[in-house]
């Protein structure tokens, strides 16, 4: 029976929890499903930062609702991922309602940013209202400061028990994961003033002639926003390798006749992308990769990174599980990617001032994400435009950056359009990745 809250139909909801075990009942409906209703091309989308299940599917409805008309013919079925990670209540995101808010950014934590702190991190109730009482009172004293960066760092576990550091990282020196972000080593004061920096710039219409410095606890609330999603960059690691990259695999045998398409957005762009290592030996299932303003380095799939010859993707030739192309849609606007990706990536060893506040240019291209710029340092890699991704055939296989600035261009501050990504032009990207006809 069709799901009258979904745009499309037929439609599977499939859990994930924070380990990547996924929910049984809804795997198994969703194996029956595929067969009795004669699917052959699944489109699963992976929703990004967002923890409130109801507002996941309407992304899901929406990015899905272009596609049965833009191809009537063929044997689609949708799946939603769903899985625990974190928005903020103070970003706007285009197309949706702002959700309603009783405080500000930097002045203490509204009511819903607590709600979604305790459902992120269950058990860490009397930390998240010791870090609120700070951002609250913003006392002067340096020491003070130091505290909430300590108890930031406490709630997100910066180095967590067993092997889930590695899918928190991004690239490898010889093996062994780079070093973890500055933001949790160095001084909190020098980060949260880098970060009320970023941030003042980006609130400014008059970019660095309008720019006035502000006080490190402007920053600070932006600290814990980005501390936040370090802890989401890993979960979301977890449950692609561990949970759908598994699942993809058990639907192959079951089902080895689905054509499956991975759509991912922000760290959901991460969790299908880590599915991929996570797909076991000889599944060939997957049949294209499209990748949303993506919430990981620019050098992921990197054999060799430009500036450290030692160190590599920690996705290093996993495109090449895809049987057809990955494809990477970027934006330019997105400044969640182009600002405060690089400078809560850099790690503790580049001390590069931002005091010229040009964030990307302060700390060059080392730190970029593939939303903002598209996939480095991958022979091979096509560059096309989102109208030439959309009126000539893509690459069958291998590595592609599409422009998607034209349409990709909406949002406030502080992520810009990281979010703007409800456009019929994406779902026919994924169509015409995917050559589902």
């Amino acid at each position: 029976m069709a799901d009258p809250a979904m745009s499309v139909s037929p439609y599977w909801g499939l859990t994930f929890d924070a380990d990547g075990d996924v929910d049984g009942w809804e795997r198994q409906r969703l194996f029956a499903g595929a067969a009795d209703r004669g699917v052959r091309d699944l489109v699963v989308f992976a929703h990004g930062w967002n923890n409130d299940r109801a507002v996941a599917a309407r992304l899901h409805s929406r990015f899905f609702a272009p596609i049965p008309d833009l191809s009537p013919a063929a044997r689609i079925g949708y799946v939603g991922v769903v899985w625990p990670s974190i928005r903020f209540p103070d970003e706007p995101v285009p197309d949706f309602p702002r959700w309603a808010s009783d405080g500000t950014a930097g002045a203490g934590l509204d009511k819903d940013t607590r709600h979604a702190l305790l459902e992120t991190f269950p058990g860490r109730a009397v930390m998240i209202e010791q870090l609120a009482r700070l951002l609250e009172q913003q006392p002067c004293e340096r020491a003070e400061l130091e505290e909430f960066g300590r108890l930031v760092r406490l709630l997100v576990e910066v180095v967590p028990p067993g092997p889930q550091l590695l899918f928190a990282a991004d690239t490898l020196a010889e093996g062994v994961p780079q070093n973890e972000p500055g933001i949790f080593s160095q001084p909190t004061a020098s980060v949260c003033d880098d970060f009320a920096r970023a941030l003042a710039y980006l609130q400014s219409p008059g970019g660095t002639a309008g720019f006035t410095p502000p006080g490190p606890w402007k920053g600070a609330h932006e600290l814990l926003r980005q501390a936040t999603y370090h802890a989401m960059k890993r979960r979301a690691g977890t449950v692609g390798e561990r949970g759908l990259g598994r699942v993809v695999g058990q639907l192959a045998a079951a089902a080895p006749w689905l054509r499956v398409h991975l759509v991912g957005h922000s760290f959901g762009a991460r969790l299908v992308s880590f599915a991929l290592r996570g797909l076991p030996r000889g599944v060939r299932t997957v049949k294209s990769v499209t990748l949303l303003q993506g919430a990981l380095s620019h050098y992921v799939f990197a054999a060799r990174l430009p500036h450290d010859a030692r160190a590599t993707g920690v996705l290093q030739g996993q495109q090449n599980r895809v049987d057809g192309p990955l494809v990477c849609c970027h934006s330019r606007h997105d400044s969640a990617l182009g600002t405060l990706y690089p400078l809560a990536s850099r790690p503790a060893g580049d001390a590069r001032s931002v005091a010229a506040v040009d964030i990307g240019r302060a700390l060059g291209p080392r730190w970029g994400a593939l939303g903002h710029d598209g996939v480095r340092a991958v022979p091979g890699t096509r560059a096309v435009t989102l109208a030439e991704a959309l009126l000539t055939p893509l690459p069958r296989s291998g590595c592609v950056n599409v422009d998607a600035a034209a349409v990709v261009r909406r949002g406030g501050p502080p992520s810009g359009a990281h979010s703007d990504i409800v456009h019929p032009e994406l779902a026919r990207v994924v169509l015409r990745a995917g050559r589902v006809r």
